[in-house]
């Protein structure tokens, strides 16, 4: 079954005030086409949850002035001013969540799991309004699992059932987010046939996957040349 559909075609999954998890770290990694996609759909109330909020104008970046975002969940907001601004203005809700807690809080999204106790974040406002508990006389923090109506992830290649495969550091929190949402679509730079992959280079089992996006960016010197866009 080849499940390759259009960009527009995701207007049908993304519904207003749905959570997102989206792929990259910084812009490696990033599912670019999906979010210019996103930013053309003026969806709003949306939820993500990434480990940034892109760069300025560019990846999730660009989804600050479209109104689409009511909340970012995530790690390294500060990597992009804009999204600063917005949260000083009030226009955005901001969650701050320690890297390897996000990781682990998708992770057992994915896994069901319902949470887990860890140490981070213990006596610092992170930890506020969270439930603790003692540990051969330590302090935890429970800290819940993270789901998401639709996952939007960025991979190297996948074959045509969609099993994925990923390019180097662009791995980062995608195959987590691939198993964490309701949906999964996967923008990759090539589809294959089926057996074209060799098992051990699969990270992503197609059975995560629902949808597949062809990536529309162009990649010079192991880039991806990502034009920035003015607001």
């Amino acid at each position: 079954m080849n499940k390759l559909i259009d960009k527009s075609e995701i207007n049908k999954y993304i519904k207003d005030g749905d959570t997102l998890l989206v792929g990259g770290f910084g812009l490696s990694g990033t599912p670019f086409t999906l979010i210019d996609e996103l930013a053309i759909l003026g969806k709003k109330e949306l939820t993500v949850v990434s480990n940034n909020l892109g760069e300025k104008d560019k990846g999730l970046g660009i989804l600050l002035h479209t109104g689409s975002l009511k909340k970012a969940m995530g790690s390294y907001f500060t990597s992009n001013r804009d999204a600063v601004s917005e949260w000083s203005k009030g226009n955005l809700e901001i969650e701050l969540i320690p890297q390897g807690t996000l990781a682990e809080r998708i992770r057992c999204g994915g896994a069901g799991i319902a949470g887990f106790y860890t140490k981070t974040a213990a006596g610092t406002k992170l930890a506020e309004g969270k439930e603790e508990n003692v540990f051969d006389g330590e302090t935890y923090i429970l800290e819940r699992a993270i789901k998401g109506d639709v996952s939007l992830v960025k991979a190297l290649k996948a074959d045509t059932l969609g099993n994925l495969i990923y390019d180097h550091t662009g791995r980062n929190f995608n195959p987590v987010m691939a198993t964490a949402g309701k949906i999964v679509i996967a923008e990759v730079d090539e589809i294959v046939e089926v057996g074209e992959l060799k098992p051990d280079e699969i990270t992503t089992p197609h059975v995560y996957v629902d949808y597949l996006v062809m990536n529309e960016y162009e990649k010079i010197g192991g880039k991806y040349v990502v034009p920035t866009r003015s607001n």
